[in-house]
């Protein structure tokens, strides 16, 4: 039973967690600007009013703002945050352009914006890995020791002996591949291919329901296949193997994180699964009482989803700015400020959107709407 963090240390398993991911998410914007001889006028960790700021030599105001719930780069020639182009750069000395964002070549504009996202991954993939080498790697064959009985597998005719070679065409390498698909498809039929005495199956097997609650009395239905493995062993790890290691972790997360949000998109899980802010908060305490190692590895799945959700191509958001760029390729031409405005606004208001659904979501989770009605009725 994890012991309830408390508010105090809710707030700063919170800070701790989003902080640092913000500060080298925009790092990675900060230094390819750098390298590509673009000046920064302004590092901000955190939005709204101001609490502490100095500058640098370069001329650069690195601030910290009162809400850590994001931050941005602000480059010469931007006019805002959201960094869009600000129209007075064309009329600035030849020296001052050649500073300019919006004055740089096609390729390195996006390679300044795809930064920060590939940072995040990067961040992820190194932590990870670094976990990896200080508890060692798990090694487990995906071979079938245990059967369940009255599981979704003995129903199936899943028998010990089994390996799992794919699930819906996906390789698996460990028995620990099989949970991350599963979990996520409750009573979904998935294609398998399992290798028996030699010679190759094809079975479709729809997994059970696992049923689990949270603290706050939230119920979530998970898939359960009912199979177990008893040679799951934990190998050391190189320092060379770290990168690779990390990055299959990764690869990992990455994927069902797409999964999940395919599932919301498509309708097969509930929009009201998706969390914001207060649901980090949340479990950022939570982790932050289950010790160092639960509190890193959550934070590496955090940057994961931070670099993912920064890749969707919403105005406003890195993706956005890349879509933008992949435009610009095609038809040899920036695309029109007004176009931007418009997709800028819509992208704002699709944000916006957003926000207030996943901080219903939150309040929701936490009983709050529960609680109202028991007070008005």
């Amino acid at each position: 039973m994890i012991q309830n963090p408390g508010f105090l240390m809710t707030v700063l398993a919170f800070v701790a967690v989003i902080g640092p991911l913000v500060f080298v998410h925009e790092l990675g914007h900060y230094l390819v600007g750098r390298w590509c001889g673009v000046k920064a006028e302004a590092f901000s960790i955190g939005f709204g009013p101001e609490l502490f700021a100095w500058v640098d030599r370069r001329g650069t105001r690195w601030r910290v703002a009162a809400l850590p719930l994001g931050g941005y780069v602000r480059f010469k020639g931007d006019m805002n945050a959201a960094s869009m182009t600000d129209p007075a750069w064309l009329e600035m000395p030849a020296a001052e352009r050649a500073q300019c964002f919006p004055a740089k070549p096609l390729w390195q504009r996006a390679a300044i914006v795809a930064a920060g996202p590939a940072v995040n991954f990067l961040f992820a993939i190194l932590l990870l890995g670094g976990l990896a080498y200080w508890n060692g790697d798990p090694v487990s064959q995906p071979v079938v020791q245990q059967v369940a009985q009255g599981s979704a597998a003995a129903k199936a005719g899943l028998r010990k002996g089994d390996r799992v070679v794919s699930i819906m065409g996906r390789q698996i390498e460990s028995f620990t591949d099989i949970s991350p698909i599963v979990s996520l498809r409750p009573e979904e039929p998935l294609a398998y291919e399992i290798q028996r005495d030699g010679q190759m199956l094809s079975m479709t097997i729809a997994a059970g329901v696992r049923i689990e609650k949270d603290r706050f009395g939230n119920i979530y239905r998970l898939g359960q296949l009912g199979i177990m493995s008893n040679s799951i062993t934990f190998r050391d790890i190189a320092l060379w193997e770290i990168p690779v290691v990390g990055a299959r972790r990764t690869a990992q997360i990455f994927v069902s994180a797409m999964d999940g949000l395919g599932q919301i998109i498509t309708g097969r899980r509930s929009a009201r699964e998706l969390g914001g802010p207060l649901k980090i908060a949340d479990v950022s305490g939570q982790a932050a009482m289950m010790g160092g190692v639960g509190f890193l590895t959550l934070m590496a799945f955090i940057s994961i989803n931070l670099g993912f959700i920064n890749l969707l191509p919403i105005p406003m958001l890195d993706g956005g700015h890349l879509l933008f760029y992949g435009i610009e390729a095609v038809q040899r031409r920036p695309v029109s400020a007004q176009a931007q405005e418009w997709a800028y606004r819509s992208g704002l208001a699709v944000l916006m959107t957003v926000m207030l659904l996943v901080t219903f979501n939150d309040l929701s989770s936490f009983g709050l709407w529960k609680s109202l009605s028991g007070l008005i009725g």
